[in-house]
């Protein structure tokens, strides 16, 4: 059974940083990228970050770059997403998705996980 498990969310002041891990089971990790997303109420689900699964390419959508860092570590079937600089735009549900390649577009994933909550707020 294909699994993904999101974790790390929670409430923090602007400015502040979080960790968010996406746990995989029930299929062979290094042959997938993974991508976060994530959605505010009302608006439409944004890709935020991909890691791709041959060799490791990464990409951000511009308004994180410089501040969230993405990471996998295939051994341990999780990939990380390093959120430093957070401020109240990055408040959202946070989710991982898997497929074979990144893609832009959240329609494209063939696997999801639940979501975490992320709230940036003083």
């Amino acid at each position: 059974q294909v699994q993904l498990v999101e974790s790390g969310g929670g409430l923090v002041q602007p400015g502040g940083s979080l960790r968010l891990a996406c746990a995989a089971s029930g299929f062979t990790l290094d042959d997938y990228a993974i991508g976060w997303f994530r959605q505010a109420p009302g608006k439409e689900r944004e890709g935020v970050s991909c890691i791709s699964s041959s060799d490791g390419s990464t990409y951000y959508v511009d308004s994180v770059k410089g501040r969230f860092t993405i990471s996998r570590y295939n051994a341990k079937k999780t990939v990380y997403l390093r959120m430093n600089s957070l401020n109240a735009e990055d408040t959202a549900v946070y989710y991982c998705a898997a497929r074979r390649r990144c893609a832009g577009s959240w329609r494209l994933y063939d696997y999801w996980g639940q979501g975490t909550q992320v709230t940036v707020s003083s």
